[in-house]
């Protein structure tokens, strides 16, 4: 393992670590796993930084897509309570407690809402087989307003305690988009399990690393 160097790159789409090997050894494909809580990249050695990092983003948005598609009705009422507590204590330091939380095919405009006055928080249907970060940005919305009524600054100051809330409402502004449904209607509003699959790209045609290979290609189960 001595002819690997890794790279740590912010958080991955439930907030861990994303670490990245670039191997000698590793020539024409890039690779993505889950290994001990942490997403692993395998780049070859050769890359530079821009290509690195436009691999990193490209094979994690890959790996949130192949999830959501492997169990896009997996979440269920009961998984929405454990996530709303795991969102909260993690970002909100357990001060938000919902006293219900449960799917609604009833929001067709909106992601989410709450009432604040008996806690109690419903996530739009439509959300179900989106990718994971994009579920916690919206619970996250929501378990804020449980604290802060409306949209000021308090309300952006915690908000801002979840890293990939930006990224999330750019998702979402782009299906509401798709949908034609009205400005703003969203607001802001798969985590693979023990051993995963992982993903594997095939680097374009001629390409070691050198040649300023970009994503896109199509992607393979890894071996």
């Amino acid at each position: 393992m001595n002819d690997l160097t890794v790279h740590e790159h912010a958080t991955g789409p439930r907030g861990e670590r994303v670490l990245v090997r670039r191997s000698a050894r590793r020539r024409r494909t890039v690779s993505i796993s889950r290994r001990d809580g942490d997403l692993v990249i395998a780049i070859p050695a050769a890359f530079s930084a821009r290509e690195e990092r436009e691999w990193v983003a490209k094979m994690v948005d890959q790996l949130v897509s192949k999830e959501a598609r492997r169990s896009p009705t997996s979440r269920s009422d009961a998984s929405l309570r454990r996530m709303a507590r795991e969102v909260s204590e993690k970002h909100l330091g357990g001060r938000a407690h919902p006293t219900s939380v449960t799917w609604s095919t009833r929001q067709n405009q909106r992601w989410g809402s709450c009432t604040p006055s008996d806690g109690t928080i419903r996530l739009s249907h439509q959300l179900r087989g989106m990718p994971d970060y994009v579920v916690r940005a919206v619970m996250m919305h929501e378990l804020v307003h449980l604290l802060v009524p409306d949209h000021g600054p308090d309300f952006q100051a915690l908000m801002a305690n979840y890293p990939l809330a930006e990224k999330a409402r750019g998702f979402l502004d782009g299906v509401s988009w798709a949908k034609n449904l009205p400005e703003g209607a969203g607001g802001l509003e798969d985590d693979l399990q023990g051993d995963a699959d992982g993903l594997e790209g095939d680097l374009p045609s001629g390409a070691d690393g050198r040649d300023g290979a970009t994503p896109g290609q199509p992607l393979r189960r890894a071996r």
